[in-house]
């Protein structure tokens, strides 16, 4: 088709089953960023190869085993799903590819650098709800001097929260860039990369705003760089 020849391709993962709305609203953010989308999971790989950057979704939680602590909550886990996106996260980290996890693709992201997770942030919330909404109810605090800080331009922006597990010890290579008013890490980065971004909001929902739009146009803008075109 003529309107995506040339535009890079961004893998996009997602389960086997479900999950249709976060990667469609991912997808939609994609083309409006120039870019052509690729929806990736367990069992639909194909053109995988020639992908340029990678996108990592929101689901359920990341199991506990992968980053060798045992459950402390009931969660709900896809290991199908965890091991598809791990492999597809260490491949793009290998090929230095652009990557942005969103909510538990940040977590997953985190995890596969070495960290790992609070399995709960009920209990550490003291300023914040613990309301789960698409709408941007909550303050995030970008920090400056960070990659995220120069992508968005402002120092505090609405983000929406769905997600009820979090980040707790960083992977090496990466840095805290925002927090919540509870200072639960909502933003990590790879200083030492071009693009390698992970946030547990979903931006997908916000693209009326144009600073999250921000998030998929310059994950886009790597993906050229890397490219060469």
């Amino acid at each position: 088709m003529a309107e995506v020849t040339g535009r890079h391709l961004i893998a996009v993962t997602g389960p086997r089953r479900g999950g249709r709305a976060p990667r469609l609203f991912v997808a939609l953010a994609l083309r409006l960023a120039g870019a052509r989308p690729l929806q990736v999971g367990p069992g639909r790989d194909a053109g995988r190869g020639g992908m340029r950057g990678l996108i990592v979704t929101g689901g359920h939680d990341v199991e506990p085993v992968l980053y060798a602590e045992a459950p402390q909550v009931t969660g709900r886990y896809d290991k199908e799903r965890d091991a598809f996106e791990s492999f597809m996260i260490d491949e793009a980290l290998a090929r230095g590819l652009p990557i942005l996890g969103i909510c538990r693709g940040a977590q997953l992201l985190n995890v596969r650098l070495g960290g790992n997770l609070f399995q709960e942030l009920r209990s550490r919330r003291r300023r914040t709800s613990n309301q789960r909404t698409v709408l941007p109810l909550k303050t995030l605090l970008v920090a400056e001097g960070t990659q995220l800080h120069r992508l968005l331009g402002c120092e505090r922006l609405r983000i929406n929260s769905l997600h009820n597990q979090g980040i707790d010890r960083l992977g090496p290579g990466l840095a805290v860039s925002g927090r919540d008013l509870d200072g639960i890490v909502q933003a990590i980065e790879a200083p030492g990369e071009d693009y390698c971004i992970g946030v547990q909001w979903h931006p997908e929902f916000l693209l009326y705003s144009r600073r999250q739009r921000r998030l998929f146009g310059g994950l886009v803008a790597a993906a050229r760089r890397h490219g060469g075109g």
